[in-house]
């Protein structure tokens, strides 16, 4: 039995072929958003720049890109590309601002991924995931 550290809830309701993905990516974004904003403190960037240099990571293009990547290059273990792809193909009522839909998709099926990591409590993973996730997302703006 896993219970969240933070709030005590018991963690085994967060099944990864069953959860809710639209959960899952709502944490999610809050989770990745804030490695994020963490790593680009630690690198010492100027604070007036910190949100133009986060749009990069956090928005649905660069999501996307992330996630396809990942999947691409056979990061994910079978569960969790289950669970993005899932959370990718869930049916949308959100309409995206900036990107494509197939963009907002792939966003959401990473954020799903992300969120799904924190909450099953599994922060190693979480962590790994996130600095490939950084290092793709520096790469392809070099």
């Amino acid at each position: 039995r896993r219970v969240c550290r933070s709030s005590g809830t018991d963690m085994t309701d967060f099944h990864a072929r069953t959860g809710n993905t639209t959960a899952f990516a709502w944490m999610g974004d809050a989770v990745y958003e804030q490695f994020i904003r963490e790593y680009l403190l630690r690198r010492g960037s100027n604070v007036d720049r910190l949100n133009y240099l986060a749009i990069r990571f956090v928005c649905a293009g660069g999501q996307a890109h992330v996630a396809k990547t990942l999947v691409k290059n056979g990061f994910l273990t079978e569960e969790e590309e289950h669970l993005l792809k899932r959370g990718r193909n869930h049916t949308s009522t959100s309409k995206p601002r900036g990107a494509s839909p197939m963009e907002y998709k792939w966003a959401t099926g990473f954020e799903a991924l992300i969120g799904w990591l924190y909450l099953s409590g599994d922060l190693p993973r979480l962590e790994e995931i996130v600095k490939e996730a950084i290092r793709i997302t520096e790469e392809n703006h070099e």
